[in-house]
């Protein structure tokens, strides 16, 4: 008898970079994150148009 996965969930964990990468440079790590957040909001407005579209 064959089993049937209904729901999958997957759970990960993220943590920050080392403290010695953080002390080399502060002002990269701001603006780094800057851009990441940049590109995940970019990402969900992409998401959003695409279901009004539906």
């Amino acid at each position: 008898m064959p089993i049937e996965i209904k729901e999958l969930h997957i759970k990960i964990n993220v943590s920050s970079e080392p403290e010695q990468r953080q002390s080399s440079g502060v002002g990269e790590g701001d603006n780094s994150k800057e851009k990441i957040i940049e590109a995940c909001v970019e990402q969900v407005m992409e998401i959003l148009s695409k279901k009004e579209e539906r």
